[in-house]
């Protein structure tokens, strides 16, 4: 009987910590707003997953980073010298680059008020 409890307190422990984790991630960005207005006008970021300056551009938008529109541009396996072909296709020569639907782009990391400006997207 004892070991019958201990193990149901452990599921309830492992319950409870993956639904924390999906609470955090699901949970509501400080740039949501502008997050998802990049993303409703067209504006596309790519970068590649070994790119400090990207992960710096994740980190500024917070949990707000999975309403961008982001393509990865990295080829499996860390080979730094080659991109998707998606990449290649849209003429896509450093990271983070970020392409507006008037084909004007924002090459390097950007501050969220200057991708604000360019998009006309409000900041919160």
């Amino acid at each position: 009987m004892k070991d019958k409890i201990l193990w149901i307190g452990v599921l309830l422990i492992i319950i409870a910590f993956v639904g924390l984790i999906i609470w955090q991630k699901n949970k509501p960005g400080e740039y949501d707003v502008l997050a998802q207005c990049l993303t409703d006008k067209g504006v596309k970021e790519y970068g590649a997953y070994w790119c400090p300056h990207c992960q710096k551009q994740k980190k500024d938008f917070g949990n707000s980073f999975r309403k961008i529109t982001y393509i990865e541009c990295g080829l499996p396996g860390g080979a730094k010298g080659g991109q998707t072909l998606e990449c290649d296709e849209a003429d896509i020569n450093g990271y983070p680059t970020w392409v507006f639907p008037d084909g004007s782009r924002l090459e390097g990391p950007q501050t969220l008020q200057r991708l604000a400006e360019k998009s006309g997207c409000p900041l919160k």
